[in-house]
């Protein structure tokens, strides 16, 4: 970090690549810069073109593989997200691709509820929650494209966790933040843009 714009074209074309194979039934082979052997973590998001709404988004969190590797994964993975049904050629036409590149996540120490809310910063952290074994993930970009507060957001993620919405006031809870930078084409197999 912090990848140049270059690598960010390289990157979401990269994911782009990989998912129009993998919806394809194709291999993916693709050659990166140097810099891509580094580890990172990393998202792939897929949203449907004009309306933005998610079809895919997987990723890793944590840096345990090199940036190369990471990437592809998360995109083919995102063209199978549990959420939805795979990902049809037609489908990935009519979608644009983002690619968030990640700080290695730093757990917070906070005393209560109100001194976690006023840790997070949001539009810049990024946030994962794990409480009662379970454990779910914002990025960075969420809480703003959803039009929430800090107390929305963390309440959307203990339900994303399948827990109740409070459950990130109780004792036992941990949080941590990370960053990202983000990458996005500004239409289907447009020009690439830095969010």
């Amino acid at each position: 970090m912090p990848l140049s714009d270059e690598d960010g074209v390289v990157a979401v074309r990269a994911a782009r690549t990989a998912i129009d194979a993998e919806v394809a039934g194709r291999a993916v082979d693709l050659s990166f810069p140097r810099t891509f052997s580094e580890r990172y973590g990393v998202f792939v998001t897929i949203s449907l073109y004009p309306s933005g709404d998610l079809r895919g988004c997987i990723g890793y969190p944590e840096p345990v593989y090199p940036l190369e590797e990471a990437l592809i994964g998360a995109a083919i993975s995102a063209c199978h997200d549990p959420r939805f049904p795979p990902l049809t050629p037609d489908e990935a036409k009519g979608c644009t691709v983002e690619v968030t590149v990640l700080t290695p996540p730093s757990e917070l120490d906070f005393t209560d509820a109100e001194d976690l809310v006023s840790k997070i910063e949001l539009g810049i952290d990024g946030i994962i929650l794990q409480a009662r074994g379970r454990r779910s993930l914002f990025l960075p970009q969420v809480a703003p494209e959803q039009g929430w507060d800090t107390v929305q957001t963390l309440d959307a993620l203990a339900g994303k966790a399948g827990l109740r919405p409070k459950a990130w006031t109780e004792d036992g809870v941990r949080i941590w933040t990370f960053q990202g930078e983000i990458f996005s084409e500004a239409a289907p197999y447009g020009k690439v843009i830095r969010s």
